[in-house]
């Protein structure tokens, strides 16, 4: 498999267009047309992770935080310009998958609460997702043709399913005008044509190339269509929401989490004598999320990065916060390597990364 292939089959599950649009992620350092020799899934691409990578001759790192974030103006001895340096050094690509590994069902949120025993999850913030039902007018003898032209682009596809159609014959009726250059019939004569009604979805960002394939590949002068624009709930979104076993108190669960993700420390904001049961989740930052997981009746809401002032908010309007650290996303290592050896089902070697990028000392 080279990086393009592997870009590709990742694509395919965890949509790189799924990702923020501050976001930085896909291929950050390599080349598409090497050859993977091993991959190594981690948290963050610190030189102690660039080192292992080498010392099991892995060639592909993935990294859930991007290396290249913020921009570079130059690479040089100071920050992380020795780490750029030493990957391409030893041809080690780097690849990140972040905000687009958030939003898949079973990502960061999904591996934390399976670490933790939480059942019947779901996505905390459902997403819609526009897509168009296309109507095309076309003669009956033309439609096969036409319908290989969408199945070349891949745009008559629904979720595992390819070649998607539905098709009506009726009759159509026309006139050309004496200025008119018509594929079929008379100037200033009535023409009927049987005809196919050909219908099929195809997603909001695939628009506009099939109005272009419509124009491209339609035999008639002036090509008879429709898009129609419709919504429907995502796969993916933010976070999750899920139950315990048997309901807990905030000390039970502290002591649980802390033992389960491997954690010296939480913070807690709320009533301590709450009693848990139902949990919702957004690795990382995520507090802006805490009203909601108050609305779908989550007992708790676990994140990260809490500020001052947000857990003073939080308190003030009776939602329980459990601060989690930033670094629990470590959980999505061996999250992603389990992923990654149901995705590619090669022999490629992957491993989940033994180092731990947390930059903070617990005292």
């Amino acid at each position: 498999m080279i990086i393009q292939e592997l870009l590709n089959v990742i694509n395919k599950h965890v949509p790189f267009s799924s990702s923020e649009s501050w976001d930085n992620v896909g291929l950050l350092i390599g080349t598409e047309d090497s050859e993977v020799t091993g991959i190594l899934t981690t948290l963050d691409c610190t030189m102690e992770v660039v080192d292992e990578a080498i010392e099991n001759d892995l060639n592909t790192i993935i990294a859930h935080h991007p290396l290249i974030f913020k921009g570079v103006k130059n690479i040089t001895e100071k920050g992380y310009g020795p780490i750029l340096k030493k990957l391409i050094q030893n041809d080690i690509n780097l690849i990140a998958l972040h905000t687009n590994l958030d939003v898949y069902p079973k990502g960061v949120s999904y591996m934390i609460g399976d670490q933790i025993g939480l059942k019947n999850m779901s996505v905390l913030d459902d997403q819609e997702e526009s897509y168009f039902k296309v109507q095309i007018f076309i003669p009956d003898k033309d439609v096969e043709l036409m319908k290989s032209v969408f199945n070349k682009h891949h745009l008559a596809q629904t979720g595992e399913y390819s070649e998607v159609f539905f098709q009506s014959q009726g009759k159509g009726q026309f006139k050309p005008s004496e200025d008119a250059n018509p594929h079929i019939g008379q100037s200033h004569k009535t023409e009927t044509v049987y005809e196919t009604k050909l219908e099929l979805m195809v997603d909001g960002k695939d628009k506009s190339l099939a109005k272009q394939l419509i124009y491209e590949n339609h035999p008639y002068e002036e090509p008879v269509f429709d898009f129609i624009e419709m919504k429907k709930t995502s796969r993916i979104g933010l976070g999750i929401v899920g139950e315990l076993d048997k309901t807990q108190s905030i000390n039970e669960f502290v002591e649980h989490y802390k033992e389960k993700l491997h954690i010296p420390a939480v913070r807690f904001i709320g009533n301590k004598e709450a009693k848990i049961n139902r949990v919702a989740i957004v690795g990382g930052a995520g507090i802006e999320y805490a009203q909601l997981a108050q609305n779908k009746q989550a007992d708790l809401f676990i994140t990260g990065d809490v500020k001052h002032h947000e857990a003073l908010d939080a308190k003030m309007d009776g939602i329980n916060v459990l601060d989690i650290n930033h670094y629990s996303e470590y959980v999505m290592r061996e999250g992603l390597k389990s992923l990654l050896e149901e995705w590619t089902n090669q022999s490629i070697e992957i491993k989940s990364s033994e180092i731990n990028t947390d930059p903070y000392c617990y005292m």
